[in-house]
């Protein structure tokens, strides 16, 4: 792979020169840092392969190997600064859907190049019939976007109250430890008990211990999730329209039960899924390699699908 990249203008590859790094612009199309530095030594300068006027500023590092790919990103950020309106901004779901789709319009125009001039035309005129919408929206977040926030805020605190346990349940751990071993020493200089005995019981009593502590943790990690108010997924209780309660009550009814579908074919009876092998239908398909048994797929499969669309329909009667 290190072999295919390759700078467009002088022609350096990776394999040649380990160091080499390409670089973009606003135009997408790619040049290694050695030629940027020298063809725009004074700033500025065109692109060797568009002659589109770029400056040296606005060079980055190419992150994708296609610089269409590339070009698109860098254009979508750009577009997005403006664009930034959110669904709550719009009276209806198909108002934001056409937004959307206006907005798709203009990266796909400005990254194959289609219609420059009307795309440009039309971003400068949103700006300027905008520019209030425009401040106002980059500072407020969406409403996932404050879920967001919320969820990793209550992280944050759930990290930290877990923090403190911890290291408030390892000193009085360790405190314990120093007790027993003191305990330990006593016994073996002055019990009538052998050296066994006490050992023993030494080791029982570090069981115990440590079976509490497992609890403790248990009992901690419990209780910081119950004083944050939250559920298992960082959620807090009350935060907003997206969060639910977890003491209301959902109203009784009867349980859910399955029904199989049943398909009415017109035809005869599917051989089933089993029996297709035994009755000799897989001897002309292609057996599953490797790859597609790792995947989980079996030549039983698209037999069977074959085999409901064959039988479907033969005592249709019009």
């Amino acid at each position: 792979m290190d072999e295919e990249i390759k700078c467009p203008h002088c022609g350096s590859t990776k394999y040649r020169n380990p160091s080499l790094k390409l670089m973009v612009n606003v135009c997408g199309h790619a040049l290694c840092e050695t030629c940027v530095d020298r063809l725009f030594m004074k700033g500025s300068g065109q692109c060797p392969q568009c002659n589109v006027n770029l400056r040296r500023t606005n060079f980055r590092l190419q992150l994708f190997e296609d610089h269409l790919v590339e070009k698109e990103v860098d254009i979508r950020k750009r577009i997005l600064k403006d664009f930034n309106k959110k669904q709550e901004d719009f009276a209806s779901l198909e108002e934001f859907n056409n937004y959307l789709e206006l907005i798709e319009t203009i990266v796909f125009n400005l990254t194959n190049d289609v219609d420059i001039l009307a795309t440009n035309k039309l971003i400068d005129n949103y700006k300027k019939e905008n520019a209030t919408q425009i401040i106002k929206s980059r500072s407020r977040l969406s409403k996932d976007e404050e879920l967001i926030e919320e969820l990793l805020e209550q992280e944050r605190q759930q990290t930290l109250l877990r923090t403190q346990l911890i290291i408030s349940e390892n000193k009085e751990s360790a405190k314990s430890k120093v007790k027993l071993r003191e305990s330990l020493a006593d016994e073996l200089m002055f019990s009538d008990a052998s050296a066994q005995q006490i050992l023993a019981n030494h080791n029982n009593e570090m069981k115990v211990q440590s079976s509490e502590m497992t609890k403790n943790m248990d009992v901690l990690s419990l209780t910081a999730k119950q004083q944050t108010k939250a559920f298992s997924t960082g959620i807090l209780v009350g935060k907003g329209s997206n969060v639910f309660d977890q003491n209301v009550r959902q109203p009784e009814g009867k349980s859910y039960v399955y029904k199989s579908p049943h398909f009415e074919i017109n035809g005869p009876d599917c051989p089933h899924l089993v029996a297709i092998q035994s009755n000799g239908y897989l001897n002309n398909v292609r057996p599953a390699s490797g790859q597609d048994l790792a995947g989980g797929f079996l030549t039983h499969f698209p037999c069977h699908r074959a085999l409901q669309e064959a039988f479907c329909g033969l005592y249709f009667k019009i």
